[in-house]
């Protein structure tokens, strides 16, 4: 992922994100360049991108208004998501099959990752996305193997454009 703005803003961004990746125990891997050197991007921008195999986009390139480049506090849903991850179709099929019976939730994305690691995003209040992915991921065991489960209350507007649609 690639951030822009201002430094200190930066730095706090990796600092934040450092901390939850420590909370989840996962290896996060991050850098601050400020003030890239001209002619640098050629070596981080990307264009977008599809994939045949995965029938998704691999490179999604948010395009935010004008006015949200303005604005100090992002604007942030009044929603949860909640995330479930799994290596196998089946696994993550009746663990979402399993949020979806469990609380008032909706899938809102689903990503193909390739190598049988699938992603799907629910949402909802953060209640019942919690119950909700508690649930789900306790149906992965016998059918696959869980990768993560997570719930994000109030995700940023950047964080929503990032999602694939379904």
């Amino acid at each position: 992922m690639k951030l822009a703005g201002p430094l200190a803003s930066l730095r706090a961004a990796v600092e934040a994100a450092q901390s939850i990746a420590d909370q989840m125990q996962v290896t996060l891997v991050a850098d601050v360049i400020p003030a890239p050197a001209v002619g640098l991007s050629v070596a981080y921008e990307a264009k977008a991108d599809f994939s045949p195999l995965l029938e998704q986009a691999t490179v999604i390139i948010p395009h935010p208004s004008p006015e949200n480049k303005e604005k100090r506090m992002p604007e942030q849903a009044n929603f949860a998501v909640g995330l479930i991850e799994t290596q196998g179709f089946t696994a993550v099929f009746e663990a979402i099959d399993t949020a979806l019976k469990t609380a008032a939730v909706e899938v809102l994305a689903r990503e193909k990752l390739g190598g049988g690691f699938i992603t799907v995003v629910i949402r909802g209040d953060v209640a019942a996305v919690n119950a909700a992915v508690e649930a789900g991921k306790a149906k992965v065991g016998a059918l696959g193997r869980l990768i993560a489960a997570h719930v994000i209350p109030s995700p940023s507007a950047g964080v929503l454009s990032l999602l694939p649609k379904l």
